[in-house]
Formats: structure tokens, C-alpha cells, sequence
């Protein structure tokens, strides 16, 4: 397990997929803000974003754990590292945290984490995170992590049947 202050991201266990599809992918107001992908209804199981194993919903250039709250052994949420370049040795970040974990710090530390698996054991250079202009959680948890706001891609996500602008965050190895 990688630990945090918090939190540690672990491999995921069984059962803990049908929480997170319950929870997570359910909740179509807030899922359809947190993933780019048109929000469709699907059952829990080898076909949920949440289901980790061999098939063809897992990407082979994505690293995907549990995240643990280390106080309490709960499962608060799902952390990936996604699109891992090794040519470029660049990534994409993502977290869903359980309505239950959310504003207690867990999202930043569970972000500190990725990142410190992503440039001490994968051997990146960059790490991305993007998020809605409106998602103040997830801006927030970007810039206490230590994330350089690099711009904004205006009118990019379709989000609730109108288009909607996103901030994208960089964080260099270098950075750290």
C-alpha cells in the first residue's frame, strides 16, 4: 500500500467495486462533471469504470487503486493515474472520493500520493490534472498539492447539454 498522511491507495479488493459504481458512477449529476465520457447506464461489473481486472473496460496505460481513509480502513474513493506516456513520461490524475469523505483533506493527500507514485516509482516528469472552471473542491485540492494552473480550454466539456470550460493543472517532477 502507498501511504499518505490520510489516506493509502491499494489495489482494489472485492466487492469494492459495486460501492464505487453504487456511489460513484450512480450519481450521474456528479459523475457527468467528473469524466469526459457521455454517462451511460451500465450494471456493476466487468463493464463499470470501477471494475479492475483483465478485459476491456481497463486500459493497459492506467495504474487504478483503492483509496483508504488510514484512520478508519474505510474505502473513500477511486485514484488513477491515466494515458501514462512513457515515451514522454507524462500522466493524467483522477480522483472520485465517496460523498461521506469528501471535505476532509483527503482529496489533496490522496492527490500527494498519486503524484509521489507517479514520479518516484513510474519515473514520470509530468503529471496533468484537469477539472471544471467550477469544481472549487478539485481546484483547490490542485493548487494545495502543489499543481501550476496552466490555462484554460474554453467551451471543451459537454457537461448537462450545454458545453463547459476547464482548468488544466501541471506539476513537473522538478516541482517537488
Amino acid at each position: 500500500m502507498l501511504r499518505g498522511e490520510l489516506t493509502g491507495l491499494r489495489a482494489r479488493l472485492p466487492g469494492e467495486a459495486e460501492i464505487l459504481h453504487a456511489e460513484l458512477y450512480d450519481d450521474v449529476e456528479t459523475r457527468v462533471r467528473a469524466d469526459s465520457r457521455p454517462w451511460v447506464p451500465i450494471p456493476s461489473g466487468p463493464v463499470s469504470p470501477f471494475w479492475v481486472g483483465a478485459g476491456p473496460s481497463q486500459p493497459v496505460d492506467a495504474a487504478v487503486f483503492s483509496v483508504v481513509e488510514l484512520a478508519t480502513g474505510q474505502l473513500a474513493g477511486d485514484a488513477v493515474l491515466w494515458a501514462i506516456d512513457p515515451h514522454n513520461r507524462s500522466a493524467h490524475i483522477g480522483i472520485s472520493l465517496r460523498p461521506a469523505c469528501r471535505g476532509r483533506g483527503l482529496g489533496t493527500d490522496t492527490v500527494r500520493v498519486l503524484c509521489r507514485y507517479g514520479f518516484a516509482i513510474r519515473g514520470l516528469h509530468r503529471i496533468q490534472l484537469e477539472t471544471l472552471t467550477d469544481n472549487e473542491a478539485m481546484i483547490r485540492v490542485a493548487e494545495q498539492a502543489g499543481f501550476t494552473r496552466e490555462g484554460v480550454t474554453r467551451g471543451s466539456d459537454w457537461v448537462n447539454g450545454a458545453f463547459a470550460d476547464s482548468v488544466i493543472f501541471g506539476l513537473l517532477a522538478s516541482d517537488q
